[in-house]
């Protein structure tokens, strides 16, 4: 069984930083989409960024590419989510998700992934 635990959530201004991780444990992580989604309260789920465990490609999504970065530790099974220069509309629950074997990132849809974390909160605030 998979399951994917996040951390890293918390309060800053605009313009401020914080760093999400994700660890994931159970059945094989190689060959998968671990990916970063976000909900704010009125609005859909919406893909952030996804990075394929095998071959380290990323999918970074328009609203925050040149701000957020993901990466992975594969020795560790996790993944981070590095997010700079925050604006007030990055205000969400941010879920970690998992895709199954040999699908790849894109589309960052929010009906694709099969495992959720619990999601953390991030709010920034002017």
């Amino acid at each position: 069984q998979v399951q994917l635990v996040e951390s890293g959530g918390g309060q800053v201004q605009t313009g401020g930083s914080l760093r999400l991780s994700c660890r994931y444990s159970g059945y094989t992580y190689r060959n998968r989409c671990m990916g970063w989604f976000r909900q704010a309260p009125g609005k859909e789920r919406e893909g952030v960024a996804g990075i394929y465990t095998s071959d380290q490609s990323t999918y970074i999504g328009d609203s925050v590419k040149g701000r957020f970065t993901i990466s992975q530790d594969y020795a560790k099974m996790t993944v981070y989510l590095q997010m700079d220069s925050l604006k007030p509309e990055d205000t969400a629950m941010y879920y970690c998700a998992a895709t199954g074997l040999a699908e790849l990132c894109a589309p960052m849809d929010p009906t694709r992934p099969d495992y959720w974390g619990q999601g953390t909160q991030v709010t920034v605030s002017s």
